[in-house]
């Protein structure tokens, strides 16, 4: 049979073609499918074989794990056991101890009753032979009065007369020598007594002196100026407050700009830059910035200028460089309006010349008065009085202990060691506390003295009060019968309390509460 090309195309031909085609392609996909049937059972019989396997070997660590547990559990149990057993042992063991001495105390009781029980007995037969031994001495001591009355030819008042001049003849002999030896003594402490008299004498000295102060008001040459000093958008007046550090208040006042700030050496650097910018009329940030920085740096070279100045004018050597800048750094502080360095100056000087009249070293008193008040150059930076600050300086800077002490209690803060701490107070007073030396007058500073002394005699219990020390203490007498000693410390604080609420003042003010109770009698 010849198969021609016409025999292909017949479609029976192709159908049957097409079908044998399917049958082999179906025939292939079941064979493969059956393939992977059986390899995935076998990975499920596997993978059922390892999670087997693996159950059992967690099944194997959890018991080994359950037995270690259980193992630890019963040694933590028999070794607590154990301790609890060799306490109970010790506790047995203390018990037994106390048992047996007290035992022994028991043992001993009944020996010191015994002794006690004899001692009674030999008191008694002791105490039958003294009452027989007393009546023998009576006898014996009127037979001797006797004799001796017939042997000296004297009465007995006669004897104690004559006994009692003898007597009275070695107590005056006595008394001469015990006046001799107290005039002794005070010849030898008459000098120190005649010093610190002279001293408290000193304190009540005075006179008045005006002294100048700091200024922080800026006069314009025009209102015009203080548009420049402003600048564009505020920049002129943003540098001089961020170079400066200080704030410019320009107000409605014509041709006036205040400088606020609480550094008085960077108020003063702010002051001289805005004057030399308003002369120079170049007025813009960079300017202002090399005139600040130009300013600061003739301020410190002033500073140190100061320093140096006022311990020349002292004739006081050897001063630490620290001190220096922190004294010259005093002539831009004021207290009360009075310029802290002059202060500082006049203390020295002052305190010079009260130890030079009571023959001490006015160096020593000199060099303290200076640095008295050296802790206010920091005070600002520092917490706490600005006397102690100053001491722990001086301190550091080497000062002899002497000064050290005399600038630590020029306020009283601590006690004195030596007489140049009360000079130091004496100078302080003459030069700050008087009336007029800090701008008061006398009638404000004898006003605020009542006030002072009028606040302390409000509270009950006040016999009298007295303001001290320029104000700077007031001394309050109570009645002792209607204060005791807690009330009396309950009431200091109390004055010290209404007087900070009602007063404004300088410092600090100490209260001092006394009460005693005096009793007098004379003998006629």
């Amino acid at each position: 049979m010849v198969i021609t090309l016409t025999n292909l195309l017949n479609p029976v031909v192709i159908t049957g073609f097409v079908m044998v085609l399917l049958g082999l392609v179906l025939l292939a996909y079941n064979w493969f499918r059956l393939q992977n049937v059986s390899r995935l059972h076998r990975e499920a019989e596997e993978r059922a074989r390892d999670l087997k396997h693996r159950i059992e070997s967690e099944r194997r660590e959890a018991s080994i794990k359950i037995k270690d547990e259980l193992y630890k559990k019963r040694q933590q149990f028999e070794r607590e056991m154990k301790e609890e057993r060799l306490d109970l042992d010790r506790s047995q063991k203390k018990l037994q101890e106390k048992y047996d001495a007290l035992e022994v105390k028991e043992n001993r009781m009944d020996d010191m009753r015994r002794e006690l029980h004899q001692k009674e007995r030999t008191l008694s037969r002791t105490s039958d032979m003294l009452r027989i031994s007393e009546n023998k001495l009576k006898t014996v001591y009127n037979e001797l009065v006797a004799k001796l009355e017939r042997i000296s030819g004297m009465s007995v008042d006669a004897a104690k007369k004559m006994l009692l001049d003898t007597l009275s003849n070695e107590v005056k002999e006595s008394n001469e020598r015990w006046v001799q030896k107290i005039e002794n003594e005070a010849r030898e402490t008459a000098k120190t007594k005649s010093i610190r008299i002279l001293a408290d004498t000193m304190q009540r000295y005075a006179v008045e002196q005006v002294s100048q102060h700091s200024a922080s008001i800026i006069h314009l040459p025009n209102d015009d100026m203080k548009g420049r000093i402003i600048g564009k958008e505020g920049r002129n007046i943003k540098a001089l407050e961020n170079a400066t550090g200080m704030e410019f208040v320009i107000g409605d006042t014509p041709e006036i700009i205040t400088i606020s700030g609480f550094n008085p050496i960077r108020r003063e650097i702010a002051r001289t830059a805005l004057e030399r910018l308003i002369g120079d009329g170049r007025i813009n940030p960079t300017r202002i910035e090399e005139t600040v920085e130009q300013c600061e740096k003739e301020i410190n070279e002033m500073i140190e200028e100061y320093g140096k100045n006022a311990a020349q004018d002292l004739d006081v050597q050897g001063l630490h460089p620290e001190l220096i800048t922190l004294l010259g750094k005093l002539y831009f502080r004021t207290s009360f309006t009075q310029n802290v360095l002059e202060h500082s100056k006049e203390v020295g000087m002052f305190a010079r010349t009260i130890a030079e009249e009571l023959g001490l070293n006015g160096s020593i008193a000199a060099r303290a008065g200076l640095l008295h008040d050296i802790g206010k150059a920091v005070s600002a930076e520092i917490e706490g009085p600005h006397a102690r600050i100053g001491a722990d300086i001086a301190k550091r800077c080497g000062e002899d202990a002497l000064v050290v002490n005399a600038i630590a209690a020029h306020h009283e803060e601590v006690p004195y060691v030596s007489i140049y701490s009360l000079i130091i107070v004496i100078a302080d007073t003459i030069s700050a506390s008087r009336p007029g030396a800090r701008r008061e007058t006398l009638a404000a500073y004898i006003k605020r003295l009542e006030s002072l002394e009028d606040l302390a005699m409000k509270f009950d219990g006040v016999k009298r009060a007295f303001a001290l020390q320029a104000g700077r203490e007031v001394r309050i007498i109570v009645q002792e019968d209607y204060l005791d000693d807690d009330k009396a410390a309950i009431l200091a604080r109390d004055v010290a309390k209404k007087i900070e609420d009602e007063m404004n003042f300088p410092g600090q003010i100490k209260v001092n509460v006394i009460r005693e109770k005096r009793i007098v009698e004379y003998a006629r």
